[in-house]
């Protein structure tokens, strides 16, 4: 039987050894070309969850696996050449170009103080035109909008030819124009191969386009499994703490509070 892409087994994790645990006693595996949903409120601990995913936070307990690995098996370039996180928002220290930018996600693949080669520079300047953002590739980072910082991070991480992408709160910052861009970029990685893990606060987007949804409360997962069968108004109304409905419009699902 083919082993999870990524696979979590009773992990439990806190920032502070003093307190209770973030996150406890999770347990969940991914399937490999699969979009899958992280859905809860603020605080349900998602985002640490990414980041226990991608080997930055080492958890108390349990264990993290990749394609049947330990997550702490994987050195820092092979561990970036498997897993590209686009995060809410990043901290920029120098005034990069949107190209010299989005070629940092090659950094996995070049040797150590290597620049990046011709190949290098077309791999990126396809991850621009992916994400729509091609006419911008000459622009300072510093000077273009949020939204198009944002579909930058994604041109980053497309960059990097990840088997697993990582999303935090994608659509955060996004307009409703880049947000259906968005939703569909996914979808189109999706079916070239590449896996999908997201975090959102936003039940429409799980219902929208992710196969396999993940609910989070408070300190662990409620439950996961096929969208359809869990994402529903009890579940919903349990881990936002307040009465909600789900409606169609149009053939698709929305949610709306009562």
């Amino acid at each position: 039987m083919k082993p999870a892409l990524l696979s979590f087994r009773q992990v439990c994790f806190g920032y502070d050894q003093s307190a209770l645990p973030i996150l406890e006693s999770l347990d969940f595996s991914l399937e490999e070309g699969r979009i899958t949903a992280i859905l809860g409120p603020n605080g349900a601990g998602k985002t640490t969850l990414l980041y226990l995913a991608l080997g930055w936070l080492k958890a108390w307990q349990g264990e993290i696996r990749l394609s049947g690995k330990p997550i702490g098996s994987f050195g820092r370039r092979a561990l970036g050449q498997q897993i590209a996180l686009i995060p809410q928002s990043e901290h920029l220290p120098f005034e990069y170009t949107v190209l010299e930018y989005v070629l940092l996600g090659r950094a996995p693949y070049l040797p150590p103080l290597g620049m990046p080669e011709p190949a290098d520079e077309m791999i990126a300047y396809e991850a621009l035109e992916k994400a729509g953002i091609a006419d911008l590739y000459n622009h300072s980072i510093m000077e273009i909008s949020g939204g198009e910082r944002q579909l930058v991070l994604l041109a980053r991480a497309l960059a990097q030819q990840p088997r697993l992408l990582l999303l935090d709160e994608p659509t955060a910052h996004l307009d409703l124009s880049n947000k259906f861009r968005l939703m569909r970029l996914i979808q189109e990685l999706q079916q070239s191969g590449t896996s999908i893990l997201l975090t959102t606060h936003e039940p429409e987007i799980a219902l929208a386009i992710s196969e396999t949804t993940i609910l989070m409360e408070k300190r662990g997962v409620l439950i996961s499994g096929p969208t359809s069968e869990i994402t529903t108004e009890e579940n919903l109304s349990r881990i936002y703490h307040v009465p909600l409905r789900i409606i169609s419009v149009e053939g698709r699902k929305q949610v709306i509070w009562i």
